[in-house]
């Protein structure tokens, strides 16, 4: 519908993954190709694009306010045949964030005008910025700390032990070889398997004072959280013998909070949700991990190395919840079994 010379493309080039990223985990945002696509539809000269949710965060502390920015910006650009009274007049028809909308729309015009003076103003960047920013890379060490104090709030102090002393068997037996692929590995994926989330871990984090804090930091007046969660003892199930989810009030809560200091039942023959085919197959995949790893570090050598490390990146397939994990286990078992073959032939 584009055409050349007679359409105008305000566009905001902040990456935001489509539900395309649901079905595939490894989807890259094409970023370039978009806005290749979209330049060779319109021309350069009839495209305007900024990172507007990234000006709408920073001038009025909230995404939401992108669309009035970005209305700005191309009535500015002299694209839009309305005048400022008729959509400001609009604006408080609508009756909602009605100076905060304006606000937006006067931050647009003013991107529109000199976008280099709003960034430097704002202390934004003028290049886009992805929803996920690159982190400095953590060291070894500092990785399998924060790991260690996550399962200690996790399970305990004992359960974290477990993780450290598998990690530490791997660096002794790596150290000769000189280099730590294999460390970092298990240390990614051990942990991976192990913080499993069960009942306990839900309820936990969902009681957990700093979520509650970035919840209330987010939204503003009376609010109520809703939970949608599917109890493996309690749901029903579709067609396909999947687990529905169900909406639950905020009552939920006080099941949170009395569930979450209940963890140490976990794997304990009283932990009732303990017993479902789930739970005891995470649990099985802990131990069976743990086994194989320590099969491997008698006879690591150089030659063999990046087999084992490539059995110990096996988890990283494993994703998702309830049915969705079921069905990504089923290849992960495949990959398992393929990859342990390949080392004790290497």
């Amino acid at each position: 519908m584009m055409q050349p010379g007679r359409t105008f493309v305000a566009l905001n080039t902040h990456a935001t993954p489509t539900a395309a990223f649901v079905t595939q985990p490894d989807w890259q945002f094409p970023a370039d190709t978009c806005e290749g696509a979209i330049t060779a539809a319109v021309g350069k000269e009839h495209l305007g694009m900024f990172d507007a949710e990234q000006v709408a965060v920073k001038a009025l502390g909230d995404s939401i306010y992108t669309n009035p920015l970005l209305l700005g910006y191309a009535w500015q650009s002299g694209r839009v045949p309305l005048s400022l009274e008729a959509l400001t007049r609009a604006m408080e028809l609508n009756g909602v964030q009605i100076d905060n909308n304006k606000a937006a729309f006067e931050w647009g015009r003013r991107c529109a005008h000199d976008l280099a003076a709003v960034q430097a103003h704002l202390q934004v960047g003028a290049v886009a910025s992805q929803v996920i920013e690159f982190a400095k890379r953590t060291s070894l060490g500092e990785m399998v700390s924060q790991r260690v104090n996550f399962l200690t709030d996790y399970q305990n102090a004992a359960y974290a032990a477990q993780y450290q002393a598998l990690v530490d068997q791997v660096k002794a037996a790596e150290a000769p070889l000189g280099k730590t692929t294999l460390t970092e590995a298990v240390a990614r994926y051990y942990f991976k398997l192990m913080a499993y989330k069960d009942e306990y871990e839900v309820a936990r984090l969902q009681t957990d004072k700093a979520f509650l804090a970035r919840i209330g930091a987010q939204f503003e007046g009376n609010f109520k959280l809703h939970h949608h969660l599917a109890p493996p003892l309690f749901s029903g199930k579709n067609a396909a013998g999947e687990l529905k989810k169900s909406k639950f009030g905020p009552w939920v809560r006080m099941g949170f909070h009395v569930l979450a200091p209940l963890k140490f039942l976990r794997g304990t023959a009283f932990d009732i949700f303990g017993y479902t085919h789930e739970r005891r197959e995470e649990r099985s995949l802990v131990r069976e991990y743990r086994a194989a790893i320590e099969g491997m570090l008698p006879k690591l050598t150089a030659d063999n190395r990046d087999a084992a490390v490539a059995f110990a990146k096996v988890p990283e397939q494993i994703r998702g919840y309830g049915h969705v994990k079921a069905r990504h286990l089923l290849s992960a078992r495949q990959l398992w079994e393929a990859a342990l073959q390949k080392f004790h032939q290497a």
